[in-house]
């Protein structure tokens, strides 16, 4: 048993994702994003995964300095995984989360993006304004797998 941010995740038993590791084509505008300027979905996903405890501003500029300067920005992007697996209990795959981020962390954080939105969280306006909608009773609309596509 695995453990992510104080809590126990069964990988074997945990939920499946959303969507998987290299659906990045799926959403065309986060992957162009999380390719030409990385900074910015991981800011508004950690954001969410922090439950606005940190900004979007602060966490792409943290992403952005030590991607500048060191090789090591799978460090910092795979604990986010790992926080946002135990919050939903999602599986521990294709293999752990640092492995993930490093050999693929582009593709594992748009999966991490497409997750969120999957919960219904609009990754656009961050995480007090989310919360103000549920308040307000805003429904977002769920996101149906398997569309029909033509």
């Amino acid at each position: 048993m695995a453990s992510a941010g104080g809590i126990p995740v069964n990988s074997a038993n945990g939920s499946p994702w959303s969507s998987g590791l290299c659906d990045c084509f799926s959403d065309m505008g986060s992957c162009c994003c999380t390719i030409w300027c990385p900074c910015v979905p991981f800011g508004q996903a950690s954001e969410i995964i922090d439950e606005g405890s940190t900004s979007c501003f602060g966490n792409a500029l943290i992403f952005w300095l030590i991607a500048s300067f060191t090789p090591c920005i799978c460090l910092y992007t795979c604990s986010y995984r790992s926080r946002l697996r135990a919050k939903y209990q999602l599986q521990e795959t294709p293999c752990n989360d640092c492995c993930v981020h490093f050999w693929c962390w582009s593709c594992a954080m748009c999966q991490e993006y497409r997750e969120l939105k999957s919960r219904g969280f609009d990754m656009h306006i961050g995480w007090q304004e989310n919360v103000q909608r549920r308040n307000r009773g805003i429904e977002i609309p769920p996101i149906v797998e398997g569309q029909m596509n033509r």
